[in-house]
């Protein structure tokens, strides 16, 4: 029998089907915590969940379209049925554009992505705030370095990160008297197949055939996130010198821009070249 904090405690993991998502219950599962697990790929669904289960994890599935309020209401309402409490809700779900505004193929495509990346994580929140406070439970928004930077060619991803880092910073102040604890993770580049959900300047797809080196490998990543959760951290920067990238933005933002610049034109060069 597991001893980890998580043991019996009921998670909520929202972009359960790859990536981050994926990793963090396939990590959880051995660990005894009850989880349910939320996206719109039931295949991909039902392949992380065997596997959770074969680790002896129970799992409920729910399928969830995060941009409509009464599907997040849907999954919290049945997680409570199911599991009688609400513990810990990993608010990760997400899907990025990668384009510089000029070349989006109309502005709405900036409400597409803040429906995902900020008011997904915004709704769950809601309708699973009572029973969160009630067990006096954890909080987690997977956030991305690009929530306290500015990327060019990636504003409106930037724009809902940056939305959801106010709103969870926020929310903290209002729950500390409840018990609650909320913790916002800025991963950095990551191997995971984040960039499935990812769509290029005309709106197609944009292919991932190869991760690029130098990315943080997706176990990594996980183990940190759920390390900082059981300490109730406040927050998790997972870029190399993440702390002093912030200090930099207050004091020579005019080099941050260029960095920003170089490092994104770098990541794409590898890109088009493993592609």
């Amino acid at each position: 029998m597991s001893d980890s904090i998580f043991q019996d405690n009921v998670i909520i993991i929202t972009g359960a089907s790859s990536g981050i998502g994926r990793e963090l219950a396939y990590q959880l599962a051995p660990q005894g915590a009850r989880l349910v697990l939320t996206g719109r790929d039931i295949a991909r669904l039902e392949a992380t969940a065997e596997r959770c289960r074969q680790a002896g994890a129970k799992v409920l599935i729910v399928t969830a379209d995060l941009t409509r309020p009464e599907e997040c209401r849907d999954l919290i309402q049945r997680t409570f049925q199911e599991y009688g409490r609400i513990d810990t809700l990993i608010n990760n779900a997400g899907n990025s554009i990668q384009a510089n505004l000029e070349d989006y193929p109309d502005p709405t495509a900036l409400e597409k992505i803040a429906q995902v990346n900020y008011l997904g994580s915004a709704y769950c929140t809601f309708y699973a705030l009572p029973y969160i406070k009630q067990s006096r439970g954890r909080i987690v928004a997977v956030c991305s370095m690009a929530g306290v930077i500015g990327l060019p060619g990636l504003s409106g991803y930037v724009a809902s990160k940056h939305a959801m880092s106010g709103f969870f910073e926020s929310l903290r102040v209002e729950l500390k008297q409840y018990g609650v604890s909320i913790t916002i993770v800025y991963p950095a580049s990551v191997a995971s197949h984040f960039e499935d959900n990812s769509t290029g300047e005309k709106g197609q797809q944009v292919p991932n055939k190869t991760i690029p080196s130098g990315m943080m490998p997706v176990e990594t990543c996980a183990r940190l996130t759920l390390q900082a959760v059981a300490r109730r951290r406040r927050d998790l920067y997972m870029a190399p010198g993440g702390k002093a990238i912030l200090w930099m933005k207050l004091i020579a933002p005019g080099l941050l821009d260029q960095l920003s610049l170089n490092g994104v034109e770098k990541d794409r060069a590898k890109r088009k070249e493993n592609s």
